[in-house]
């Protein structure tokens, strides 16, 4: 039955193999083919680029390949999804090759650990698919690349990028969101496919298929490793030390097709010799495309400049690291805006080609490609990018920096760790440090993370300013700001002098620092993220804690704002040693205490002191909500802190009953128009009774107006606008006469009123915390914060709430990035982080996402204050 349905669609999308001479066709390039190779049509029932191939089909044919020709292809399983899918990468390469790999892969490690190899190394292509689980053509076209190079017999070009090189295909790097999209599509699917952009084909429902299990953009991950898709990709990466990397993506399908040279602006770690090589594979790439008269575009939209993207990552490495971007079907036909028709075959095809192209251009400059990657890793490790060392502080945040040095080392990158006091470059480390040496062969994408800034060339600055004059949207295409350390809230200090210590391995457990013998208690600092974790999940555990929102002093040691205590009267021994072991596992830092007696502050009998519980927690989910913001803060609350979150769908919250939770966190987007009159009212009179709101980013608006407003904030309008000129204009049918003589007349004449701030592409902040407010314990000297897009809010009246983060001053607030000077001077002293009571309930306001990308785990208190804290501060 299935056959015979897709068998209709294929003819119907006949006229798109034009570049296609026999019927059943599998290749997008003519010629004779092995009737040993297994085909796409034998293989799961569909010919190239007729559907939309699932996940378990492309393994299936994967592993036929396998079978089919084990002395040129290899498969390799590098990672799991969360949802269990598996992950692989694809070897090919010729026999001869492939007899002795082992030798080839321990030469291209010498010459990435910047020594001379033996001459036994041959360069790595490595081409990715379908990170993005809805761009759906890069992954059948790199089914389509396994089987051309495999069953190609006339083809030389085929033959000699397997003779001279290795190509690695990744061919679905985000199986789980191809899976949704998937059965999204399929189910959508009637007797024939729908051009029609508005028809459910190329409507996918939320949260669309783009994103993993926990909605994050796994191309934005590559330097934070948060999810097992990527941890996975950059151990394998690593394992092959690809000199030409490319990320094959789509786009909206009214574009044509994108390769390199990207556009500005370019991160300044990457070289000349690299973006000579960028010319190199983008001519063999116009060759190709001009052939087939397929219309591309190059050095536009499409930057090199934030390295968390899988090209920026891997040109920081070395590798000539691309994006490519295909106009995208988003299912098998398309109308263009011009009248024109897009396929999938069309978009599978270009793919296909520009795979083979970027291939052959290696294979054909084989030697210097890997030569220039040989010459780029040695030249770091003698210290051409920097000598010295970056140094990190592990008496600040120390969970949260030894997790840091794990990343890093999981990224290739050599960290050193150094126990007990130290000093370094005149600097004491009391608890030790970690050292980061840039003399090193990723010297270059540690400057690029450690870095406190990386500057964006001057000339593209201005002329961003200049657009921005003419009322010009700007061309940032992502943060312009990413420091490691900043984000985990840890200090690092450029050391010209080299520091030393025991080399710290990525899997490496984090070691507990359980201090003290103490019979009555055991106190939990509130420090950073692994603290938040233990004290979740011993109270996940059942365990009975109290927290303290003032300092206090024992035994001449200080104990911070935000300290929880777990005494054994209260829990029991076997209950206590259950907390031992999980600080234990976690890593955190513990401190027995003999008794309640203190010499400052608060007894455990104060009021200071409140009885923490474990709250129930529901999120928004669905229309209105951003699937990113939702993804994150559900993964930073139950992957990060040990708190799960019950997801429930905008559209149910008008009539849901949430007197079963203690907490409502709606993230970033606008639900005010799905939640209706009578979800808002719902949501008011959950605050009322004594729940806790907690509202992100733009959802923040939704419950920042109206007559009911759970916080008494406004939303500023740009500098220099007033928002009320144009409803007095519109009263009258007539405007005042007025003369313009000067372009600046001209330009204020025809300003919006109502604009808002112009956008924030984003960057690093600085932010001042009210120490007198629970939610702001962990911050007494402040935190660093992202800020992006235009929400810029008035500070709370003091009868109203609290400003319990509020931007620091105009000349203080940028800690790392770009930010447009009137933005700089509005943003002063605003708040990042509000509260108010509204009856016996709190509404907690973050106006900027602080679980974004999961990268600011500096923030992880800020959150669990409001999330896991907050509920037992109400009561």
């Amino acid at each position: 039955m299935q056959r015979s349905f897709f068998g209709r669609i294929a003819a119907i999308l006949a006229t798109a193999w034009l570049i296609v001479q026999p019927a059943q066709a599998q290749s997008f390039l003519g010629g004779e083919f092995d009737p040993a190779i297994p085909t796409l049509t034998d293989t799961v029932g569909h010919e190239p680029g007729v559907q939309v191939t699932s996940p378990e089909e492309a393994v299936a044919y994967l592993r036929a390949l396998e079978k089919a020709a084990p002395d040129r292809m290899r498969m390799v399983q590098y990672a799991t999804s969360w949802e269990g899918r598996p992950l692989f990468y694809v070897i090919l390469t010729a026999p001869e090759n492939m007899a002795r790999l082992d030798a080839v892969q321990a030469d291209l490690a010498t010459i990435a650990a910047g020594r001379t190899g033996n001459g036994a190394a041959l360069p790595v292509t490595w081409l990715a698919y379908g990170v993005h689980g809805d761009e759906i053509s890069s992954t059948d076209a790199s089914l389509m690349t396994a089987y051309h190079l495999l069953a190609a017999k006339d083809d030389a070009r085929a033959q000699k990028i397997l003779r001279e090189s290795i190509v690695v295909l990744d061919p679905m790097q985000n199986p789980d969101g191809r899976a949704r999209f998937v059965n999204s599509f399929r189910a959508a699917l009637g007797i024939e496919p729908v051009a029609d952009r508005q028809s459910a084909e190329h409507d996918q429902p939320w949260p669309g298929g783009r994103f993993n299990h926990y909605l994050f953009d796994l191309n934005r991950d590559w330097f934070t490793l948060s999810q097992p898709e990527t941890r996975g990709k950059v151990a394998a990466i690593q394992a092959w030390n690809p000199v030409v990397v490319v990320d094959v993506h789509e786009m909206g399908g009214d574009d044509t097709y994108f390769f390199s040279p990207a556009a500005q602006p370019v991160n300044p770690n990457i070289t000349a010799a690299q973006q000579r090589a960028y010319e190199v594979i983008g001519r063999n790439n116009a060759l190709w495309f001009d052939r087939m008269g397929e219309p591309y575009f190059t050095r536009e939209v499409y930057d090199l400049f934030y390295p968390g993207y899988g090209d920026t990552w891997n040109a920081h490495q070395g590798a000539i690291g691309s994006t490519y971007e295909q106009g995208s079907a988003r299912g098998l036909v398309f109308e263009r805006r011009d009248g024109s028709m897009l396929t999938y075959a069309d978009g599978v095809r270009n793919h296909f080609v520009a795979s083979l192209s970027t291939a052959e251009a290696v294979a054909q400059n084989a030697k210097s490609f890997l030569d220039e990657f040989a010459a780029y890793r040695a030249a770091n490790a003698n210290g051409a990018a920097g000598r010295g060392s970056y140094v990190i502080d592990l008496g600040q945040r120390r969970w949260n920096a030894e997790a840091l040095g794990r990343r890093l080392a999981a990224q290739g990158i050599a960290v050193l760790r150094r126990e007990g006091p130290a000093t370094v470059c005149g600097k004491s480390y009391l608890n030790g440090y970690l050292a980061v040496p840039q003399a090193q062969p990723a010297a270059r994408l540690i400057r690029s993370l450690l870095d406190t800034d990386t500057p964006l060339p001057r000339d593209f600055v201005t002329r961003q300013e200049k657009r921005r004059a003419s009322d010009l949207p700007h061309e940032l295409y992502d943060v312009t700001a990413w420091s490691v350390g900043l984000m985990s809230g840890v200090d690092v200090a450029l050391c010209n002098a080299a520091a030393g210590g025991t080399l710290l391995a990525a899997d490496a457990a984090i070691a507990p620092a359980a201090e003290g013998a103490g019979t009555f208690a055991v106190a939990v600092p509130w420090t950073d993220s692994g603290q938040a974790r233990l004290v979740t999940l011993a109270l996940r555990a059942g365990l009975e804690a109290r927290m303290t929102d003032k300092e206090f002093t024992k035994g001449g040691r200080s104990f911070p704002r935000g300290t929880v205590v777990f005494t054994r009267a209260t829990n029991g021994d076997e209950a206590m040693a259950y907390l031992a072991a999980l600080a234990q596992e976690i890593g955190a830092n513990t401190v027995a205490l003999d008794s309640s007696w203190v010499e400052d502050g608060p007894n455990l009998g104060s009021e200071s002191f409140v009885r923490l519980a474990l709250p129930r927690v529901a999120m928004a989910w669905d229309d209105g909500i951003s699937p990113l913001s939702a993804g994150s803060m559900r993964y930073v609350l139950e992957q990060r802190l040990g708190l799960p979150v019950a997801p429930i769908r905008t559209a149910r919250l008008a009539g849901a009953d949430l007197s079963n939770y203690d907490v409502l966190v709606v993230p970033e987007g606008s639900p005010a128009g799905v939640l209706g009159e009578r979800g808002m009212k719902n949501l008011h009179d959950f605050v009322a009774r004594g729940g806790v709101l907690v509202a992100v980013g733009d959802s923040l608006e939704a419950f920042t107006s109206g007559d009911a407003a759970l916080i008494a904030a406004k939303r500023e309008a740009a500098l220099g606008r007033d928002p009320s000129k144009k409803d007095e204009g519109d009263k009258s049918p007539l405007a005042e006469a007025k003369e313009i003589t000067t372009e600046a007349e001209y330009r204020t004449a025809i300003q919006d009123e109502q604009a808002l701030p112009d956008t924030l592409p984003g960057a690093l902040l600085n932010t001042v915390a009210d120490r007198d407010n629970f939610l702001s314990a962990g911050y007494d000297a402040g935190a660093v914060v992202l800020a992006s897009g235009s929400q810029i809010y008035t500070p709370l009246d003091r009868a109203d709430g609290i400003n319990v983060l509020r931007f620091a001053p105009a000349g203080s607030l940028i800690a790392s990035g770009y930010v447009w000077d009137e933005n700089r001077r509005q943003l002063a002293f605003k708040p990042f982080m509000m509260a108010q009571r509204t009856g016996k309930g709190l509404t907690v306001g973050f106006v900027h996402d602080p679980s974004t990308r999961a990268f600011l785990d500096g923030l992880d208190l800020l959150i669990a204050n409001a999330v896991l804290v907050a509920p037992s501060r109400v009561r």
